[in-house]
């Protein structure tokens, strides 16, 4: 398996399983995130933010994975998405003063996603 599949692959690993327990647990969360649900429509955009659509990204690595023709548009989804997550909770720590040890981590973590999914876009041969 090439450093891009395993780039892709690690990224099922991360986003798949997570999404899943999400969308089954979203009450972890208040926890884990300090983010709570107080009523039925929260809990349910608890599910659909971080359980449905981080198991997608993780679903989406995974067909990449699968079928090397879907590598370049899962990388340019992983750029745009990890690095717009990346841009709200910068800009949020900043507004809101709130920068907990779980802030510092999905920064950390979303900033080397977004680079790296660039990185591995450009190594890919040219499109077409």
């Amino acid at each position: 398996m090439d450093r891009t599949r395993l780039f892709l692959a690690a990224n099922v690993v991360l986003w798949l399983p997570y999404g899943l327990y999400c969308l089954a647990s979203p009450g972890f969360l208040a926890e884990a995130a300090g983010v709570a649900a107080t009523t039925p429509t929260g809990t349910t955009e608890l599910r659909a933010m971080y359980g449905g659509l981080q198991a997608a990204i993780g679903l989406l690595a995974l067909a990449a994975v699968l079928r090397r023709d879907l590598e370049r548009t899962a990388l340019t989804a992983l750029a745009f998405l990890a690095g717009g997550l990346f841009t709200g909770r910068l800009f949020g720590a900043f507004a809101d003063g709130g920068l907990s040890g779980y802030t510092v981590g999905a920064l950390v973590l979303e900033s080397a996603l977004t680079v790296l999914s660039v990185r591995f876009l450009r190594w890919l041969p040219a499109a077409g």
